[in-house]
């Protein structure tokens, strides 16, 4: 006779259920199935039971598309946890990864398209999620939020911090001052008036005397009287001459300071970090969303806080929200429209003229804007994009 199930309420029962809310092992676990074995044995039947074989020929009929979701639920629960307890702090990437298989219905990383805990911390380093770096004690890693209300944050942030030392910057320099101002009015209160004085002493049967001398009044000197309108109007005549010169030397200064300013603001001149702009045709590169997907283009119909973007494939036609990490430009042959996506002609349109495919470069010609026709020679490919042509 079998043994059979345990009835409810004896300490069998109850034993088995303390150990079903515990964490078990991963091998005996089935991602597709959801379901978790207590042992060899039970994993065993379980992998010859007739919903488990239906569940891998589901599998192997689409085995991209469930490979791709699930390694996209693990990275969202990863970076959603890093996110939530550690923040922007750096933190051993397997301090996390524990705190993450903690929760008995996680989504386990055998079931993903990382193989070990090592692949996926170099996968969130090139995709840019997170700051990783590798020392002896193992990997590292830092998250980097880009959540809009966040940035603002930080940029009032350091405003503040900006205004509050400048404030003190401005309250030390003024006590310096006084500093300064009473050290020199007390050594010249120290010194005497005259190196040559005598101490004052008095004999008894000496007599006090004063001497006052009273100077005559004189007389103040009377000027001579000149000519007023002859003084006034060689005075006048010497301020226009004064003004006109001043005046040509400032038009020579500041034609001569627009083109230093123009020649510095080419030679300062930063690009972006984000250069996702609407009307464009892009690549997608990333294969969490599946390998189906992988190297389609789309078309970008909106940029999402600077950094994100809604496409539409061609091929098949839906719409996917991406990130600019997951995407790249699309170049197209000699003659093609492209739009300038980074640099100092951002947002214009502009020809494709040549192409040096050795040095990643192109030369193009603008067609739009106030710099039209002027022609810009090795731009890089990250900098330029196919422009969007609607069909009619």
């Amino acid at each position: 006779m079998g043994k059979g199930r345990a009835e409810p309420g004896t300490p069998k029962y109850i034993a088995n259920k303390i150990k079903s809310k515990g964490l078990q092992k991963l091998r005996w676990f089935c991602q597709m199935c959801n379901k978790q074995c207590r042992d060899e044995n039970g994993f065993k039947c379980h992998t010859m039971s007739e919903s488990h074989q239906r569940q891998l020929l589901l599998f192997a009929d689409n085995a991209g598309r469930y490979l791709s979701d699930f390694s996209y639920e693990f990275s969202k629960g990863f970076l959603f946890l890093l996110k939530r307890q550690f923040g922007t702090k750096r933190v051993k990437a397997n301090k996390v990864y524990q705190e993450y298989i903690s929760d008995r219905n996680h989504l386990h990383m055998n079931a993903t398209q990382w193989t070990t805990l090592t692949g996926f911390v170099k996968w969130l380093g090139k995709t840019g999620k997170c700051v990783v770096d590798e020392t002896d004690e193992g990997w590292f890693i830092t998250y980097i939020d880009r959540d809009p209300a966040t940035i603002e944050l930080e940029e009032k942030m350091r405003r503040k911090e900006k205004a509050e030392k400048d404030d003190k910057e401005r309250e030390m320099d003024f006590l310096q001052r006084q500093i300064r101002e009473g050290q020199k009015k007390e050594s010249t209160e120290k010194q005497p008036e005259d190196g040559n004085t005598k101490e004052l002493i008095r004999e008894e049967d000496e007599k006090l005397s004063l001497n006052l001398k009273i100077d005559t009044f004189k007389k103040p000197a009377v000027a001579p009287i000149k000519n007023v309108l002859s003084t006034a109007g060689s005075d006048r005549m010497s301020m226009i001459s004064k003004s006109s010169s001043r005046k040509s030397e400032k038009r020579k200064i500041s034609a001569l300071e627009e083109i230093i300013q123009q020649e510095t603001k080419k030679k300062n001149y930063m690009k972006k970090d984000y250069w996702l702009l609407e009307n464009i045709v892009v690549k997608v590169t990333t294969k969490t969303l599946g390998l189906e997907y992988l190297g389609k283009k789309g078309v970008v119909l909106k940029v999402i806080d600077k950094y994100g973007c809604m496409v539409k494939l061609f091929d098949p036609k839906v719409k996917l929200k991406l990130d600019q990490n997951h995407v790249e430009t699309v170049i197209p042959n000699v003659g093609g429209r492209v739009i300038v996506v980074n640099g100092m002609h951002v947002g214009r349109e502009a020809e494709i003229i040549k192409i040096d495919s050795d040095n990643f470069c192109v030369d193009i010609k603008i067609k739009s804007g106030p710099a039209i026709g002027k022609i810009i020679t090795r731009l890089p490919f990250e900098d330029i994009c196919k422009q969007h042509i609607a069909e009619l």
